[in-house]
């Protein structure tokens, strides 16, 4: 059955009308004339059955249908863009994958292991999208997702990565000052403002009142504030390795005991893993996670 839908070129002298408020700003835009453009858009507004402009001497001013329709084709046209750029970039000879993932899991611990990946795969291309909540993988164009174990997951294969155990770890000035950690002042977690009192409570520490201190929305801000000297920050052990390494972030107290989350991989159910990219990419995964954290529970098979 054939679409009823306007012609690309009058949406797109539509679009640029209404953004510019006149006929002659769009025609320079578009490197036609005025008189196309004008054409253009009788033609829609004939195909639509509705005015869409009022005619004000030499501008034009939206009517209430043409600013709503405006509204629909510019965010159908920026996709449309955004998908054929997306496909322009792809490599002809190769393959890519769509990951949704967490901001800082992706920051902090898989892109600096990325290079490995690509080195092994050169034809398989990574993308890498946030997305912070559990969602449907099948139809959201992703072909898989990094995420925290949830329920929410339920129907799709899902296989433990990582634990986040918490640390608590600043710049060795303030350590070099003195002063117990309850002294020093304290950065939080906004979306955990109980993480220093359920720290103290394990680690037998005691800390006078655990709420005060500055709070941040990502674990990425505590730690740039951490390094920045501003205070003690209880972040995942996992994102700040190789800070530890260099020197650059101390860890003078015992780290937590309890798991805060679990990290774990998610794809479609069914999905056959035994051929193409994604399988790749999930192999290549796991591995890199027994070998940051080698512990037994994170070998188990995959669960649906």
């Amino acid at each position: 059955m054939r679409r009823k839908i306007p012609s690309p070129s009058a949406l797109l002298a539509f679009e640029a009308a209404a953004r510019h408020g006149t006929f002659a700003r769009a025609a320079d835009e578009l490197a036609l004339t005025e008189g196309a453009i004008s054409r253009q858009i009788g033609r829609l507004e004939a195909f639509l059955g509705v005015m869409l402009f009022e005619r004000v001497g030499n501008r034009v001013r939206l009517l209430p249908n043409g600013a709503r329709y405006a509204v629909q084709v510019r965010e159908t046209l920026d996709r449309l863009e955004r998908d054929s750029q997306y496909l322009m970039g792809q490599p002809s000879d190769g393959a890519s994958l769509d990951i949704a993932t967490l901001p800082t899991f992706a920051s902090r611990w898989l892109i600096p292991r990325l290079a490995r990946f690509h080195a092994r795969h050169p034809k398989i291309t990574v993308h890498l999208a946030e997305r912070m909540e559990p969602f449907v993988l099948a139809g959201s164009g992703f072909d898989a997702a990094i995420h925290f174990e949830h329920p929410a997951w339920t129907g799709m294969r899902t296989h433990r990565l990582l634990h986040e155990t918490l640390v608590p770890v600043c710049h060795p000035a303030l350590v070099e000052r003195g002063g117990s950690l309850d002294e020093l002042p304290r950065l939080h977690r906004r979306q955990n403002p109980d993480a220093w009192q359920d720290y103290a409570q394990e680690s037998g520490i005691v800390l006078s009142n655990p709420a005060t201190g500055a709070r941040y929305d990502l674990h990425s801000m505590q730690i740039a504030a951490a390094l920045a000297g501003l205070g003690v920050a209880l972040v995942p052990r996992l994102y700040i390795e190789s800070e530890l390494a260099e020197g650059h972030l101390v860890a003078p107290w015992p780290a937590g005991t309890s798991i805060a989350k679990t990290f774990c991989l998610v794809l479609p159910e069914p999905i056959r893993l035994s051929d193409g990219p994604i399988q790749i990419f999930a192999d290549w995964l796991i591995s890199e996670a027994r070998s940051a954290s080698p512990s037994p529970d994170l070998t188990a098979s995959p669960r649906s």
